[in-house]
């Protein structure tokens, strides 16, 4: 039977009931139908008075904090209390998993590399992100629920924001810094909006670089074929005596030497970007990487210079290997010789030598009597194609490119470059190679 119709049934029977008894208590009064009537109404009272008290008990439930079972007096008012009971956990289980998964949401936005701000129709700030806040200098927490152009007021940020939904990055300056930041802005829900938030400097810088590079290169190639096509007309065109044509011819491979050499030096920093990280169980005899780069200096210099290598018996106690590419360590101890036998004058000092470290790493070092470099000069040396003085540069048949191929090769093999120079004293350049990198050979064991 229904609770409905079963409570309904009940409160019939309990009137019922007092009824018949006030009907026999008025018959005894001499007034039957007084009683029954009495006891009638007695009995709507009483079946009033409980559903009153059970349904104010679970009103007084409901308008409390809802801790704790809800009352179970009786069958119907019990069986509402129940499933109203049921259906608010219910519903308080979907908002606690509806403000997990939010805040899982939020975290994971909190964690991109790219800020993120939402605003309300009136441009408030209803959330953001760290890297936002780092972005535009704001707070968090403070600044929530304020306008957010009342605290970034660049001008490309303001009309960006007016402007609407952007399909385009916006670019912006960092508040602060040198930064350089992108902006989107994206329209959802009753007119508000998402603001991403980008630091783009790197990639910027990429590109100036690239453009720099791809106009050296352009720069460097075309003034030796430049100078070839003249000297190629000169021969077609005028009639020259034999000392004068081999004067052309020996400048043609002067600049021919020089392109070509150009190309290597490209290949090769082409070749360190794109190849694997040497690995650590091919090793490198440091005497004999020591031998073959006082063979370059020496054919470099002709005899102009005073070139200083360890002897046999330093060598022998400084005896080790290296793990790494023997091309690639050659490539960068040559390129270092080179530039102290290109830029010291006749009759200098160029000195090369190798040490064992007490830590157990390894020292190359390569120090000079020339014209020295200014401390301003010391931090970009390593950069592509940039020259102290270009023209000395292109003179000495210098590509710009020896410097950058020795710090690839250093941070290849987990090594570290080390400048010092002053002008007029020369200079010194050290490449410090860790332990993990270096085994010393016993000399009286052979190679460990």
């Amino acid at each position: 039977m229904p609770l409905v119709l079963r409570r309904l049934f009940i409160s019939l029977l309990l009137m019922s009931t007092l009824a018949l008894v006030g009907g026999l208590v008025g018959v005894r009064l001499h007034s039957p139908v007084l009683g029954t009537w009495s006891g009638a109404v007695l009995g709507l009272l009483v079946a009033g008075w409980r559903d009153a008290r059970r349904a104010a008990r679970l009103v007084d439930w409901l308008r409390g904090n809802l801790e704790g079972d809800a009352p179970r007096d009786g069958e119907l008012w019990g069986e509402m209390a129940y499933r109203t009971e049921r259906a608010l956990r219910q519903r308080e289980l979907a908002v606690q998993a509806e403000r997990q998964r939010l805040g899982e949401f939020l975290r994971a936005i909190e964690a991109s590399p790219n800020g993120v701000i939402l605003l309300d129709a009136d441009e408030q700030i209803v959330w953001l992100n760290q890297i936002a806040a780092v972005h535009l200098g704001l707070d968090p927490q403070r600044d929530l629920g304020q306008r957010i152009t009342n605290l970034v007021r660049s001008p490309a940020f303001v009309s960006g924001l007016q402007a609407g939904e952007s399909h385009e990055a916006i670019s912006l300056p960092h508040y602060q810094s040198r930064l350089s930041l992108s902006l989107l802005v994206r329209a959802y829900g009753q007119g508000q909006r998402l603001l991403l938030t980008q630091d783009v400097t790197e990639r910027l810088q990429a590109e100036a670089m690239r453009r720099d590079f791809v106009a050296n290169v352009s720069h460097e190639i075309r003034t030796p074929l430049t100078v070839l096509v003249g000297f190629v007309e000169t021969l077609a065109n005028l009639p020259l005596a034999e000392d004068e044509r081999q004067r052309l011819l020996a400048m043609m491979s002067q600049q021919t030497h020089r392109m070509q050499t150009l190309v290597s030096d490209l290949l090769t920093l082409a070749q360190l970007e794109g190849s694997p990280q040497p690995s650590a169980d091919q090793w490198v005899s440091t005497q004999e990487l020591l031998a073959q780069v006082e063979v370059e200096a020496r054919g470099l210099s002709r005899g102009r210079h005073l070139i200083q290598f360890p002897d046999e018996a330093t060598l022998h106690d400084q005896a080790a290997d290296i793990a790494g590419f023997r091309t690639e360590l050659l490539s960068a101890l040559t390129n270092l010789t080179s530039n102290a036998v290109r830029y010291t004058p006749e009759g200098g000092r160029v000195s090369v030598s190798w040490t064992l470290r007490p830590s157990g790493g390894g020292t190359f070092e390569v120090r000079d009597t020339g014209i020295g470099i200014a401390r301003e000069h010391l931090p970009r040396l390593t950069e592509r194609f940039y020259r102290v003085d270009g023209s000395r540069s292109r003179e000495t048949g210098g590509t710009g490119l020896g410097l950058s191929i020795v710090k690839h090769v250093a941070q290849r093999h987990g090594a570290e470059l080390e400048l010092e120079s002053e002008p007029g004293k020369g200079s010194v350049f050290r490449l410090h190679f860790p332990a993990a990198r270096v085994r010393v050979v016993a000399a009286d064991q052979g190679r460990r």
